[in-house]
């Protein structure tokens, strides 16, 4: 027997081409929703090309200091670009800042999202899709242009670099949309989920590869972040692979990987959400 949830029954699709059409319905209604702030997008961008400065200047003096012409497989081309791809990709990503699930557990509007016939998981990540095709567009693209105005950096040499990169772009954004979710999906519980969020914070920042490249830590250190946790496949993996600091093969390594924690996460992101849904029955809807 089927365990009974808060959601409604939701119908099964004739075909997958149903599916396909609610999926980018969603996707594009993301988009358009994030396309109404403009004035949020341009102090975005603004401020992530300005930071852009402080941190090509911070880690290009590190690889000054280290006196060698390359410090971990970085030269200062590669680091250059790390800094502002990087940038670009912060907001792509989206590391932090959405906690609308969070929010609508608290005020109880979540009940509204478990009568819909989508899955609220299926539902969010189509919005978190759109929202990222925005920022590609509007955060990603201007500090890519101004970085090159003011340091040299380095462009792939390889041509399966490109796609390589596009495809760990894609992954890292629903990756990190299953890491948020389940961060927020702990208000099902907690009911305030700011301790979550400031560790959250803390950990996807500092143990993603977002401060620095995580190869500046030991080989003993980065080694188990990769297998054991899901955090450098959110920003290191993507940028690794544009800066080709390995090759071809490893690179598709990487991507590999990354693939493999985008089905654990999401997986336990439906798992926890049928979870709380049975929370949600005992104690009365």
């Amino acid at each position: 027997m089927d365990s009974v949830t808060a959601t409604v029954p939701r119908p099964r699709y004739a075909n997958v081409a149903a599916q396909t059409r609610t999926f980018w319905a969603l996707t594009v209604a993301g988009f358009r929703r994030y396309s109404t702030y403009r004035q949020a997008t341009i102090a975005g961008a603004f401020t992530n090309t300005v930071f852009g400065f402080l941190r090509s200047y911070v880690l290009l003096a590190v690889a000054a200091g280290a006196g060698t012409a390359t410090v971990a497989g970085y030269d200062p081309a590669r680091l250059a670009s790390y800094v502002w791809f990087g940038q670009g990709l912060l907001a792509v990503v989206l590391l932090w800042g959405w906690t609308d699930l969070a929010q609508r557990i608290s005020t109880g509007d979540v009940v509204a999202d478990l009568l819909r016939p989508v899955n609220p998981v299926t539902n969010y990540l189509a919005t978190d899709l759109g929202r990222a095709g925005h920022a590609v567009l509007t955060r990603l693209v201007p500090p890519v242009v101004v970085g090159p105005l003011f340091f040299p950096i380095y462009l792939p040499h390889r041509w399966p670099t490109w796609p390589l990169f596009v495809l760990s772009v894609v992954l890292a954004v629903v990756l990190c949309f299953g890491c948020r979710f389940l961060v927020n999906a702990s208000a099902y519980w907690l009911l305030d989920v700011r301790g979550p969020m400031i560790l959250w914070t803390l950990l996807s920042g500092v143990l993603g590869g977002l401060y620095f490249p995580l190869r500046f830590l030991p080989d003993w250190v980065v080694g188990p972040l990769w297998l054991l946790t899901p955090l450098p496949s959110l920003f290191q993996a993507p940028l690794d692979v544009l800066v080709e600091v390995d090759p071809t093969a490893r690179q598709a390594g990487l991507i590999a990987v990354q693939a493999a924690w985008v089905l654990v996460v999401l997986s336990l992101c439906r798992l926890v959400q049928r979870r709380a849904e049975r929370k949600l029955v005992v104690q009365g809807g």
